[in-house]
C-alpha cells in the first residue's frame, strides 16, 4: 500500500484529505478547522518522526517490527509518498510490520460534532488482507472509534464509526472500487445523523447514524 497524505478536520465538521483531521471547539463558529494534516515531503527525522502540517496536531512516530519499514519515495519538493509493507506471504511464520502512530490528541475526539478524515492511497487488490486499515483512532471494543479501511472482498473503501457506550459498528462502503492500483483520495464525513464516503471528490455512499453518537476515546 502507498499513502500520499492525510487530513483530519472538525468544525462541526472534520475534513481529511490527503491525510487530515479537523476539530472545532465547542461554541466556535461553524467553519471547518484543520486539526491535523500530514504529508511526506520532508521525510522523517533521525528519530523516525513525521511532521504535522496544520500547526495544531502531533507528529507521527514510525513504528516497525519483524524487519518491517516505512519507505519514502524519492526526494522531491512536493508529492512524496510512503510505501508500507506488502501483504504477508502465504505460510510465513513472521511478517514485516510497520505503522505511523500519533500521541493521543483531544482535537481528534469530535464527540457529536461534524468531522471529516481522509487519505490519498494507492493499493492493489492483491495487497489486501481482510479489512485493511488506512487510518483510525480508537478501538471498536473500547469506548469509541473512527476509522477508514479497504475491504478485501470487493476492494471498496469503507468508513466506520462506533459511539461511546455501544458496541455497534456503523459502516458505509464506497460504491466504487479503490483497490485497482491507481491513486484515489478517500474522504469520510460524519455530520449529524449521517456517515458518508467520497472518492475523488464524488459522494459514493451514505448511511444513517444516531445524531447522538459520540466519539471520544
Amino acid at each position: 500500500m502507498k499513502l500520499a497524505s492525510v487530513l483530519l478536520a472538525l468544525a462541526p465538521v472534520v475534513i481529511g484529505v490527503p491525510v487530515l483531521a479537523v476539530t472545532l471547539p465547542a461554541g466556535a463558529a461553524a467553519t471547518p478547522v484543520v486539526v491535523a494534516r500530514y504529508d511526506f515531503d520532508s521525510g522523517a527525522t533521525a528519530s523516525g518522526r513525521i511532521a504535522e502540517r496544520s500547526g495544531r496536531g502531533v507528529p507521527l512516530l514510525i513504528r516497525t517490527a519483524d524487519r518491517g519499514a516505512v519507505l519514502f519515495s524519492a526526494a522531491s519538493k512536493t508529492g512524496r509518498y510512503v510505501r508500507l509493507p506488502l501483504r504477508c506471504a502465504a505460510g510465513a511464520t513472521t511478517c514485516p510490520r510497520a505503522l505511523m502512530e500519533g500521541a493521543d490528541d483531544p482535537d481528534l475526539d469530535p464527540g457529536t460534532r461534524a468531522f471529516r478524515w481522509g487519505a490519498t492511497v494507492k493499493i492493489a487488490k492483491s495487497q489486501l488482507a481482510g479489512s485493511s486499515n488506512v487510518m483510525q483512532k480508537g478501538v471498536s471494543t473500547t469506548e469509541s472509534q473512527w476509522k477508514m479501511q479497504v475491504g478485501e472482498t470487493h476492494g471498496r473503501a469503507q468508513c466506520v464509526v462506533v459511539g461511546r457506550g455501544s458496541a455497534k459498528n456503523y459502516l458505509i462502503r464506497s460504491s466504487v472500487v479503490v483497490a485497482d492500483g491507481k491513486w484515489h483520495t478517500v474522504l469520510c464525513q460524519r455530520s449529524g445523523g449521517s456517515l458518508s464516503i467520497s472518492v475523488d471528490g464524488a459522494t459514493r455512499g451514505k448511511v444513517a447514524i444516531p445524531s447522538t453518537l459520540s466519539i471520544s476515546n
